[in-house]
């Protein structure tokens, strides 16, 4: 990517991207990797950055559920994705979205343990949700945290809802003690 990433994706040209082609990893094969970087140019020259578009979405709601949902319409906008969609999780179809929100916890979330940058303020901490997974999923049914069977945006709200009980200021502050104990620790 000459000139870094950031610039490559700004000013990329198709015959650009070509190189990108060849790219697999799992499931994510060239096709895709083109696509996303079609979309990621696309919300930096037009929406200000992923940060940028987020934060003004939850400005506008103060929801950052529709921030998500919204998210994905913008990223999905620059052409028909046909299987680059599968990439990007569906959470208005009900899907978890555990990796739309990781990354937002590393984004929004402050710590002094240097794992969550928290360098993204228009998102408030109390907002995020917590990033469910195969293991968060049975810690929390474990615990009595988490009643619903699936592990789908219904059992993430209703998670994070009861996470906020014991602290509504940070309540995805007790994914890394969900994660370990189910990981780790196969409790």
């Amino acid at each position: 990517m000459p000139g870094g990433p950031h610039e490559f994706v700004l000013s990329a040209r198709d015959e650009d991207l070509t190189k990108f082609l060849p790219f697999v990893h799992r499931t994510f094969n060239g096709m895709d990797c083109l696509y996303f970087l079609k979309a990621l140019g696309n919300i930096y020259r037009h929406h200000g950055g992923l940060g940028e578009l987020l934060e003004s979405e939850y400005a506008l709601h103060g929801d950052l559920f529709r921030s998500l949902v919204r998210f994905r319409e913008v990223f999905f906008s620059v052409a028909e994705p046909g299987r680059s969609a599968k990439h990007l999780a569906h959470i208005a179809n009900g899907a978890s979205g555990k990796r739309l929100n990781m990354f937002l916890r590393w984004m929004v979330r402050r710590d002094n343990k240097g794992v969550d940058f928290g360098i993204w303020k228009g998102i408030p901490m109390h907002a995020l949700f917590l990033p469910l997974d195969i293991h968060t999923g049975t810690v929390a049914r474990k615990l009595g945290l988490l009643q619903r069977k699936q592990n789908d945006w219904k059992a993430v709200t209703e998670l994070t809802g009861r996470l906020k009980e014991f602290d509504p200021e940070d309540p995805v502050r007790y994914d890394f003690a969900l994660f370990g104990l189910g990981s780790f620790e196969k409790f």
